[in-house]
């Protein structure tokens, strides 16, 4: 099956966060220490969506990572739960923080190719992404670009350099943590649900609330809702963390 093909069909196929980032969609804010920290934890979302785009059903999304001084190295995974046809993924992030600035490369693969070692340049199940960001407090701005794997194409039916920007802005309301997101494709490439061109992929508003269960222990609990006005859809997500 073609990735593109997969990918344009939601998430019978993935293309990222960056730990969200979600690292974001992928990557783990690292303030500068004196010993290496470890993440364990894992996501469980009624939703895979992803820079505005539909990537699957209900889905299990573990994280583990290192940082050290501000470098990091995390791997992040998802795979459905609700849905055997969806893709299983599995991101590879090495970022850099200091101060506001954060840089980062991330290895996308998805199983539409089970041979993880394939780097073949037609046959590869890998996505490779830089991304660049600052942090300005109440504004944070992010740029992703993909330089080299399963690409999309642009309208000339080369390579596309698919890229995505876009801006978040976080804020306290109501006993909540929330955050504002609007994210957009800057050119054309058929890597984000054929875009033609500029369009904005993902308006976004989450909150999150901690659940106290007992005196040393809390269930940050998560709820979003997601427009894309590019394709015309919305959805709303739901999702709790577990990490020690």
């Amino acid at each position: 099956m073609d990735m593109k093909d997969v990918f344009s069909r939601g998430r019978r196929r993935a293309m990222k966060l960056a730990l969200p980032a979600a690292l974001c969609g992928f990557m783990l804010p690292a303030a500068a220490q004196d010993k290496i920290e470890g993440t364990v934890q894992a996501d469980i979302v009624s939703q895979y969506v992803w820079r505005g785009q539909d990537l699957g059903d209900v889905s299990l999304q573990p994280t583990l990572g290192l940082s050290y001084k501000g470098l990091s190295l995390t791997a992040w995974g998802s795979i459905g739960l609700s849905d055997p046809t969806d893709t299983k993924e599995f991101d590879l992030t090495l970022a850099y923080n200091i101060g506001g600035l954060n840089i980062g490369v991330t290895d996308y693969w998805f199983n539409t190719n089970d041979r993880y070692f394939c780097y073949e340049a037609h046959g590869t199940s890998h996505v490779f992404e830089a991304n660049i960001g600052y942090d300005f407090g109440p504004v944070a701005v992010q740029w992703y670009t993909n330089f080299a794997g399963n690409d999309g194409l642009g309208k000339s039916g080369r390579r596309a350099y698919s890229s995505y920007f876009e801006l978040s802005a976080p804020f306290s309301l109501a006993g909540c943590q929330w955050t504002g997101t609007v994210g957009a494709v800057p050119y054309a490439t058929d890597f984000y649900q054929d875009a033609g061109g500029f369009a904005v992929t993902n308006v976004t508003l989450k909150a999150t609330k901690d659940i106290r269960v007992t005196k040393s222990f809390a269930l940050p609990l998560f709820a979003a809702v997601t427009a894309n006005p590019s394709t015309e859809k919305a959805y709303f997500t739901f999702g709790l963390t577990l990490a020690p």
